[in-house]
């Protein structure tokens, strides 16, 4: 029985369904294939995901392929409640509302309860919750699938550790998937969240990225092109490397704290920005997380110097420090893209919801003999993704000779 903040909703969310599949072309060559073969009949899927529109195309294809889907919310304020009700309308279990943190493990323990043979994770909170309090469901589970860096990260230690439990698809670690989604997606859709909250003018503003990985370095080149002066911060020294070779400022956050307009953090990592920070930083300084979980930002040292604290606009929260001094913090320090904006674009996800799908059908047939690790997405799955999607944007390319092939394949041809 799913439960979700008003069915009342669904017709908007019906809307919004139609909207991004139709702008998620290569998911939809995949469902068209999947209702024909229904290569998932028979399994239950547990799905931890960001319920929005696109997750919801991903959902329905996963229903076409004969799936029985389960589906919660991978963040507490990242649901869009009419998409949820939606996909209760389309006959999909959903245990998922906008403001859900006293009942987030709740709704994952409710999806588990359908004893689901593949687990689709979005920020490891499903699989963990498995490996730590529903061990009794383990042996009933195929493989899983991790969407994000952060989940990723988490499932290689537990590799490491000996601790895992069953194998993990690292869907986040297909090229189709972070080249682009972290990139371009995070990218724009964090600048949205930022502007529909704030509403304020990035021109001519310091703004402030912690890391540089793909997401952040997506964040940074957006946040450029809008016309910011951007720093970067990092403790890797490849990537801020790469950073001043991009033509950036990089800086400890130390220094850039006294110079930040805007900081957005997407490390991964907890305290990134924290009370010294706050202490050095300017008034009025706006401060946004893009990482999975709201750690980045130490939460905890800014109620501890603030003298008092209150909501300004939806989604905006007013410090005001001991000195008279106000920060703003953005959605509680949660996914900023999500919980103030829509997330990534249809188009972007289109490549990433594709390789959830085809690796959910790899893992049907293979994963009772695959050893409990972590897997890249299988090459063939990644290239037939990259594939379908050059040929639904209309875009042809090159193929190799024979005789370049023959070139490529030895080794005695020379000057």
């Amino acid at each position: 029985m799913s439960k979700i903040a008003c069915i009342d909703l669904a017709e908007k969310g019906k809307l919004k369904l139609e909207w991004a599949e139709r702008h998620m072309p290569v998911l939809m060559q995949i469902r068209k294939r999947f209702k024909k073969e229904k290569p998932l009949s028979g399994k239950k899927i547990a799905c931890c995901l960001h319920v929005t529109k696109e997750t919801g195309a991903l959902v329905r294809t996963l229903a076409e392929g004969g799936a029985k889907v389960f589906v919660t919310a991978s963040n507490p304020l990242s649901t869009q409640d009419d998409v949820a009700a939606a996909l209760v309308k389309n006959g999909i279990e959903v245990f998922a509302w906008r403001g859900n943190h006293e009942k987030y493990y709740w709704c994952i323990d409710q999806v588990l309860n359908a004893g689901p043979h593949i687990l689709m994770d979005d920020g490891a909170d499903l699989i963990t919750r498995v490996h730590t309090k529903r061990k009794e469901l383990a042996s009933n589970i195929i493989g899983g699938t991790e969407e994000t860096t952060t989940g990723v990260t988490r499932f290689k230690v537990m590799e490491k550790d000996n601790k895992l439990l069953f194998p993990v698809i690292a869907v986040n670690d297909a090229y189709t998937k972070y080249l682009f989604d972290n990139r371009y997606g995070t990218g724009q859709s964090t600048i949205d969240g930022i502007l529909r909250a704030t509403n304020v003018l990035i021109a001519g503003k310091t703004f402030v990225v912690a890391g540089y990985g793909w997401c952040s370095r997506g964040i940074a080149m957006r946040a450029r092109g809008m016309g910011a002066n951007v720093i970067v911060t990092e403790v890797d020294p490849l990537r801020a490397l790469e950073a001043v070779m991009d033509g950036f400022r990089v800086m400890p956050m130390s220094e850039a704290a006294k110079y930040g307009d805007i900081f957005v953090t997407a490390t991964g990592d907890k305290d990134v920005i924290r009370g010294e920070h706050f202490k050095a930083m300017k008034n009025n300084v706006i401060l946004a997380n893009a990482g999975h979980f709201n750690v980045e930002i130490s939460i905890k040292d800014l109620e501890g110097m603030a003298k008092s604290k209150k909501t300004i606009r939806e989604n905006v929260e007013e410090y005001t420090l001991g000195d008279g001094k106000r920060l703003y913090l953005l959605a509680e320090g949660r996914l900023v893209n999500l919980a103030c904006a829509e997330g990534h674009p249809s188009e972007v996800m289109d490549m990433s919801f594709a390789n959830q799908a085809l690796c959910t059908e790899y893992l049907v047939k293979n994963g009772m003999h695959m050893q409990a690790k972590v897997y890249r997405v299988p090459g063939e799955i990644d290239n037939k993704v990259a594939k379908l999607k050059l040929k639904s944007m209309g875009i042809s390319i090159d193929k190799l000779t024979e005789e370049q092939k023959r070139y490529l394949n030895e080794w005695k041809e020379g000057t």
